[in-house]
């Protein structure tokens, strides 16, 4: 499964949200849709289409308030 190298920014919830894809590691899978050996067409294709865990993250931000995805949930109620 191929990964990613990443930048991002570091919430307060715990999160952690990309703004910049750095550099692609490919796995060398035939069997990965995002590898450069996955045939095209591939027929049936039932291949492994997400990217695994990020090889590296590099945090360039930390917010000490809930990400997006968070603050509908939990950043209205907290008092």
């Amino acid at each position: 499964m191929c990964c990613l190298e990443t930048e991002g920014t570091k919430y307060g919830c715990g999160h952690y949200i990309i703004t910049r894809k750095l550099r692609k590691i490919d796995c060398e899978n035939a069997y990965c849709f995002n590898s450069r050996r996955h045939r095209n067409p591939c027929p049936n294709c039932s291949c492994d289409r997400y990217f695994g865990p990020d090889a590296s993250e590099t945090i360039t931000a930390v917010r000490p308030e809930f990400c997006p995805e968070c603050y509908p949930y939990f950043g209205q109620r907290r008092r």
